[in-house]
């Protein structure tokens, strides 16, 4: 089972923003809402701070 490394994670208005780490060395972001629904896109980044970037924006968007 591959291991996935966790990079931030970040709690915003009661809502948890995680970045992690893909088997295909790329980033993706998930965001646990304050119900506990888990929201998030299959889109992969390059780097940890540009799925941060993108999950913050997101947030600030969606939930």
């Amino acid at each position: 089972m591959p291991q996935t490394k966790v990079d931030t994670v970040v709690c915003i208005n009661g809502n948890i923003l995680i970045v992690y780490d893909t088997p295909g060395q790329c980033w993706q972001f998930r965001v646990i809402s304050r119900t506990g629904e888990v929201f998030g896109e299959q889109k992969l980044y390059y780097t940890a701070r540009a799925a941060l970037n993108m999950g913050l924006s997101w947030l600030k968007d969606e939930v």
